[in-house]
């Protein structure tokens, strides 16, 4: 080779660049701030929709006689909503939180244990309606995945939804929901 040639090859080899160390750290400072400015704004949309609904009453609870149970069920609270605005959340009392919960059928009503939130009963008196749906605020199944009853509390109607272990037992519980309920009206 050459001396020009090697001369040339020398000339064009260039080492690489420096990292900008600064720089990057001050985009992910920038990043985490605008993650925690967005999840600081969610909460406090989440405490304010909670402030609107305060008029909602206390949640009754389980009376010591329930009487005889009907059916029980394993599964998961996706939520409640307004009766038929199924966007509408309720985070009131606790409503807004998803859980686990164990749902008893008696004479009395729905027993709703959830380990981890706020239990709640629905007296037999107050029950509405019970049908099959596929969604609810923040939860979209196939059709029939989800089972939804409706209930009056206070002077609203909520929608609350239920998702079985055992998706079989939804047809269960909506026929024996609908025709207790139709059998409480009946009585009035």
């Amino acid at each position: 080779m050459t001396s020009l040639h090697l001369t040339y090859l020398a000339a064009g080899q260039k080492s690489a660049e420096v990292t900008d160390w600064s720089a990057r750290i001050g985009w992910l400072v920038g990043l985490a701030l605008f993650i925690a400015l967005v999840y600081w704004l969610m909460r406090e949309g989440w405490k304010w929709r909670g402030t609107l609904q305060s008029d909602l009453p206390e949640l009754p609870v389980a009376p010591e006689e329930p009487g005889r149970v009907k059916l029980t069920m394993s599964g998961r609270y996706h939520g409640s909503t307004t009766a038929g605005q199924w966007l509408d959340r309720i985070v009131a009392h606790g409503l807004g939180t998803r859980s686990r919960v164990e749902l008893t059928l008696t004479d009395a009503g729905l027993d709703v244990v959830r380990p981890g939130a706020a239990d709640f009963f629905v007296p037999a008196a107050q029950l509405r309606e019970a049908r099959l749906d596929k969604g609810i605020a923040g939860k979209v199944l196939t059709e029939g995945g989800l089972l939804v009853v409706t209930w009056a509390h206070g002077d609203k109607l909520i929608d609350s939804g239920f998702r079985s272990d055992v998706s079989a037992e939804h047809s269960e519980w909506a026929d024996t929901l609908n025709n207790m309920i139709n059998n409480t009206e009946g009585a009035r």
